[in-house]
């Protein structure tokens, strides 16, 4: 039991890291670029850029929220 506890932490670890917004970005991408692909809508290079550019948009608004000024 504490193999498997430990394992999960690892992989917990790995995946979600220190910012969970950019690990559910990926994720997000990810299924958006399945779906586009399951419809046979785009192309592979299409396919390509759609995927690159949804996580690259994921990551900047991740970053943005993150280096917002705080409220006060």
């Amino acid at each position: 039991m504490k193999f498997l506890k430990a394992f999960a932490q690892f992989w917990y670890d790995f995946i979600i890291g220190d910012d969970w917004k950019i690990a559910v970005a990926v994720v997000l991408a990810l299924c958006v670029t399945l779906v586009a692909m399951a419809t046979g809508a785009l192309g592979d290079t299409a396919l390509t850029l759609l995927g690159g550019v949804a996580i690259v948009v994921g990551f900047a608004i991740s970053l943005a929220i993150d280096v917002r000024p705080k409220r006060r």
